[in-house]
């Protein structure tokens, strides 16, 4: 009996895999953003009465379907109208406690936008990015399926994590292309727990109070690249990659401030990883 359906059991199970496979990959493509009631509810706090146009044909934002980490979660925002000039952009995430995640600022030397972060994702929400150019606002965005991203533990001992708070690393790389002012990209990490006040002490079970870093800068020589007001919905030790166009200047200045008043200003020279 075994040998009559041996040749049909393996491609029915080959079958199965594919379509799992192909409903997988269907997964990190097929999520637009969904009706919100929520937003209904935040759009007037977050953007006023302004009218908000279809983003779509001016950046797009990407992100996982099903995040692997909620804790993690990248986000990438790409322009795809390279006529446009991209002024400002503000990350929200409809269900997190505190919805804005981030508030971006952009120089000329970061068009075409190339930009990505990590977040927080709450429960399963709308990721949304509103662009500000000079015709007005623009929205898209993706729907992620993640939960507990805002309360969950971090990954060190808060001793640990305060020690190494404030230490940045740059990683650079090669030119996309080399024309007269290269278009380069780069990556910072700056150490900071980011505590969202949602999380608890893993020996005491108690919350850890809310601490997290506020507003970033990155400049190179004497020209700021962006600026990043953030909140809660930032990830532990925040990693931002993006492209700009090379002045010529020797290294990257970041400064960046916190909840509990602290300041940290780093030079990162730009030749190697620092």
């Amino acid at each position: 009996m075994a040998g009559r359906f041996a040749g049909k059991v393996l491609p029915l199970a080959a079958l199965v895999a594919s379509l799992a496979f192909a409903a997988q990959a269907g997964d990190q493509v097929q999520n637009p953003l969904t009706d919100s009631e929520m937003w209904d509810m935040l759009r007037e706090d977050v953007v006023g009465t302004a009218p908000i146009h279809d983003g779509s044909d001016l950046l797009t934002l990407d992100a996982p379907y099903r995040a692997h980490d909620a804790a993690t979660v990248p986000i990438l925002l790409k322009q795809t109208d390279t006529s446009a000039r991209i002024r400002k952009a503000t990350v929200v995430i409809d269900e997190n406690p505190a919805p804005v995640a981030a508030e971006l600022g952009f120089s000329d030397a970061m068009a075409p936008l190339d930009f990505e972060l990590r977040v927080r994702v709450n429960q399963y929400s709308n990721v949304r990015v509103i662009a500000e150019t000079d015709d007005g606002l623009h929205m898209t965005g993706r729907f992620v399926k993640a939960s507990g991203g805002c309360s969950a533990p971090a990954s060190r001992d808060p001793e640990v994590a305060l020690a190494a708070m404030g230490k940045m690393k740059l990683k650079s790389f090669l030119p996309a292309t080399q024309i007269s002012t290269p278009r380069r990209e780069a990556q910072i990490m700056v150490r900071h727990p980011n505590y969202s006040g949602l999380q608890r002490d893993q020996i005491t079970q108690l919350f850890i109070p809310a601490h997290f870093i506020d507003h970033m800068e990155v400049w190179q020589g004497d020209e700021l690249l962006f600026t990043m007001d953030g909140g809660i919905s930032i990830s532990e030790n925040p990693v931002f990659r993006f492209s700009y166009n090379d002045n010529g200047s020797t290294d990257l200045r970041v400064m960046a401030t916190d909840t509990e008043g602290n300041r940290f200003e780093r030079v990162l020279p730009k030749g190697a990883d620092s």
